[in-house]
């Protein structure tokens, strides 16, 4: 079932983070829809009460155009049919103008990101206020950005000495200005794979000052892959070159969620996976050349990772609450 992110963050705001996850492909689709649902094999799999999530399934710029948009909406709407017990929303990811308003206008999305945190402050408003005047009379919802997150990813690329942490003031004055649904704050991550440098992790005093000063506002944080040792080590052991890095603490999730973080976006993670389990079956099986040999354990592995996220960022066994509020049931 397709809901609208705002719907999801009411009811996950200070409580947990909902999971935004990109998806570029069929294998993507399957296990993320199986790992939400906490299904670890197979769609047939009953779903798991004590695990199944919500979650917010997100299409970039890249993603939308790698062949054309219409292939992934049409994964899209397979998977709510497959997995009807999933509770979800659609959502652009780092849109310009021009492709939040064909987003909008496509009447397929929950909502959408427009991402004008390059631009001056003033300018950065004026753009997202046309985009929300334009979504919210299509029930819409906007997710905007101020401040700059450092790192590369797809066409995206922001260097560190111009990468700056979000103002709490200037949050304020985005918010009331631009007229966005949820603002996605600059914390300490970055984008890609290579993010922190030694021990650091979150701005947690940064995430505080935003939090008191705009209470009970969705906070997205972007960049919050945790880049786990085990898939780098994969990857690298099966014939890649990727060097040592590390991502975002997982145990830092759940309490940013407790400070108003409602969104965490997730995407390295998940190509890491998958380069780790393709690798390691060309590299073990030499002689195979079906497509479906590396997609069938991707989809597992995939799965459990989407599984273990959720866990960490306390929406685990959450979905059947966010149904019965969804639908005035009992849970």
């Amino acid at each position: 079932m397709i809901v609208t992110t705002k719907d999801l963050f009411e009811q996950a705001y200070g409580k947990y983070a909902v999971g935004a996850y990109n998806i570029n492909n069929l294998e993507q689709t399957v296990g993320l829809f199986r790992g939400n649902l906490g299904k670890h094999k197979s769609n047939e799999e009953p779903t798991d009460p004590k695990t199944s999530a919500p979650f917010i399934i997100q299409l970039s710029r890249g993603a939308r155009s790698y062949t054309d948009k219409r292939f992934l909406e049409g994964l899209i709407r397979a998977a709510e049919d497959v997995f009807p017990e999933a509770i979800f929303a659609v959502h652009l990811d780092h849109g310009t103008e021009e492709v939040c308003y064909e987003c909008i206008d496509s009447g397929f999305y929950s909502s959408v990101m427009i991402d004008a945190s390059h631009e001056p402050f003033d300018e950065n408003i004026a753009t997202t206020r046309r985009v929300v005047n334009r979504a919210h009379e299509r029930g819409i919802s906007v997710e905007a950005e101020l401040g700059m997150l450092g790192g590369v990813e797809e066409d995206i690329a922001v260097s560190e000495e111009h990468a700056c942490l979000t103002d709490p003031d200037q949050a304020v004055e985005f918010v009331e200005r631009s007229g966005c649904d949820s603002l996605a704050v600059a914390i300490g991550t970055s984008h890609g794979a290579y993010k922190f440098k030694g021990s650091q992790g979150l701005h947690f005093d940064r995430i505080k000052a935003i939090q008191s000063k705009l209470p009970g506002f969705p906070l997205v944080m972007h960049g919050s892959s945790s880049v786990p040792k085990e898939w780098v080590d994969r990857v690298n052991k099966a014939g890649g070159r990727l060097p040592n890095t590390s991502g975002v603490p997982e145990d830092q999730y759940l309490p940013a969620a407790k400070l108003g973080v409602t969104k965490v976006n997730i995407d390295t993670d998940g190509r890491l996976i998958w380069c780790a389990v393709y690798r390691e079956i060309f590299r073990d099986k030499p002689d195979d050349f079906d497509p479906r040999t590396p997609g069938k354990p991707f989809m597992a592995e995939y799965a459990g990772f989407i599984l273990h996220k959720n866990q960490m960022l306390g929406s685990a066994g959450q979905l059947e609450k966010v149904r019965a509020a969804l639908t005035h049931q009992p849970a």
